[in-house]
């Protein structure tokens, strides 16, 4: 049977059932959850810190008026972040590697910071179209280019995440399979290519969460922009 590379990002089926909604709910399962005692524990308080540290980073440029997407930029983050650290582990599936969950999260949250854009401040939001001080000849053609770069923006927040995931989940299977072949072989070159799987998984989960940051950080920007 010939080996297809591809096949670790396809949707996972099971007796002819869809497992997407399933990967998507089970990790959060994982997150501790506040309890009624006086001291928690110190996964909780970690937790804790990290998720007030991001959120106090994140909103510090925005006013007060974008201060009510703190808990969903937050658990957006968190999300991201579980969803491509698990799909490190090995026979596990990566659902942001697929473009159309992560078109589903891109498109619905920028549409909602351009709407309020366009509700709170319409003049301001138009503004953004046009550069003060261009020449009148290029104005029509200005207007047309931010115009695009203006829906590009969910395209290129969907494709970098899902490319940049594909991109590292490729590398570590080809490398895998280049070392399991030359073990018998060539076993010298077979550890130096182990070595090189090792520091390539620790860039895939440095990737993982910068990816994720990435993702929230544009989203807070593109928010930023219409506050």
């Amino acid at each position: 049977m010939a080996l297809n590379f591809f096949d670790q990002f396809a949707s996972p089926v099971h007796y002819g059932i869809p497992l997407m909604a399933l990967a998507l709910t089970l990790p959060w399962m994982l997150y501790p959850t506040a309890t009624n005692q006086w001291l928690n524990n110190r996964l909780l308080t970690l937790q804790n810190w990290f998720m007030n540290r991001f959120t106090q980073q994140l909103l510090l440029p925005i006013n007060l008026g974008g201060h009510k997407w703190a808990a969903l930029f937050t658990s957006l983050m968190v999300f991201l972040i579980t969803l491509n650290m698990l799909g490190l582990l090995p026979y596990t599936f990566t659902p942001t590697t697929q473009l159309s969950l992560n078109m589903g999260l891109a498109v619905p949250l920028w549409l909602a910071t351009v709407i309020i854009g366009m509700r709170n401040q319409p003049t301001h939001a138009l503004g953004h179209l046009l550069p003060e001080g261009t020449p009148t000849p290029l104005i029509p053609v200005l207007i047309i280019i931010e115009t695009i770069s203006l829906f590009i923006r969910p395209l290129a927040l969907g494709v970098r995440l899902t490319a940049n995931l594909t991109a590292g989940h490729l590398l570590i299977q080809l490398i895998a399979t280049a070392a399991f072949v030359l073990l018998p072989l060539m076993p010298t070159v077979a550890i130096l290519t182990t070595t090189l799987l090792f520091l390539l998984t620790l860039l895939e989960v440095a990737v993982a969460m910068i990816q994720a940051y990435v993702f929230v950080l544009l989203l807070s920007l593109y928010l930023q922009e219409n506050v």
